[in-house]
């Protein structure tokens, strides 16, 4: 059974995974009844009514999405329990190969709508952990094999402030936009505000607040993130 399973998973785009070899015959059992009813969900609620799709979606229990017609996924994407996407924005949502994103996550693309956020772009064998909180109002692009920890939190507007004689609410918002890079990691909690962009390969600590741009390979935390060492240098 764990010889069928691999091969499946190889086809499904994960090339290199490896099943833990302290699984038993019960747990796999388990697990593909849970993945095959997934599978139904993603087939029946969600695939049809999208943009594009190419291939699988695993889609858990009690995820919500807006505007599916505004999404574009490649092939095999994993939605966990309680996921919610609002993907009402100008460019729509673009989603490649081999996608996770975990339970609890929520995409927001548009908070209001009398100016509609910008959209997002997320590459190929991307793991989204669980309870994070994607803001899109500028466009935010996340490269390929890119890891989230749990509870990252992305946040592509600010608030101008400038002005004392008005109410913040009333001075409207800027925005730059995010941009992460292939092959970033980053740590669970960490906070990345609008304008940064994470060169690839960087490694983002948890618990940090990332408000200026990251050089690539480069380690940074803190609160604001500072650099740490760079990956190539000993």
């Amino acid at each position: 059974m764990k010889q069928l399973i691999t091969k499946i998973i190889h086809r499904l785009g994960k090339e290199n995974y490896q099943l833990d070899e302290s699984l038993t015959s019960s747990d796999l059992l388990k697990i593909v009844w849970e993945k095959g009813w997934s599978v139904i969900r993603g087939i029946l609620f969600l695939k049809p009514f999208l943009s594009q799709s190419e291939g699988l979606i695993f889609m858990g229990k009690g995820v919500k999405v807006k505007y599916k017609n505004r999404i574009r996924t490649g092939r095999t994407l994993t939605l966990g329990d309680h996921v919610e996407i609002n993907a009402l924005s100008r460019q729509g949502v673009t989603i490649g190969n081999n996608v996770s994103i975990l339970k609890n996550t929520t995409i927001e693309c548009t908070g209001v709508i009398r100016e509609l956020g910008e959209g997002l772009t997320i590459g190929d064998h991307v793991g989204i952990s669980q309870n994070c909180f994607i803001q899109v109002r500028g466009i935010v692009e996340i490269g390929s094999y890119v890891i989230f920890g749990p509870g990252v939190s992305l946040f592509s507007e600010n608030h101008n402030f400038d002005r004392t004689d008005e109410y913040i609410i009333n001075q409207g918002a800027t925005r730059k936009g995010i941009k992460i890079g292939d092959g970033v990691w980053i740590g669970a909690g960490a906070i990345v505000l609008d304008g940064v962009t994470i060169g690839e390969n960087a490694i983002i600590a948890a618990g940090s607040v990332v408000s200026k741009d990251v050089l690539p390979y480069t380690i940074v935390g803190g609160i604001p993130a500072k650099t740490i060492k760079n990956r190539k240098e000993e």
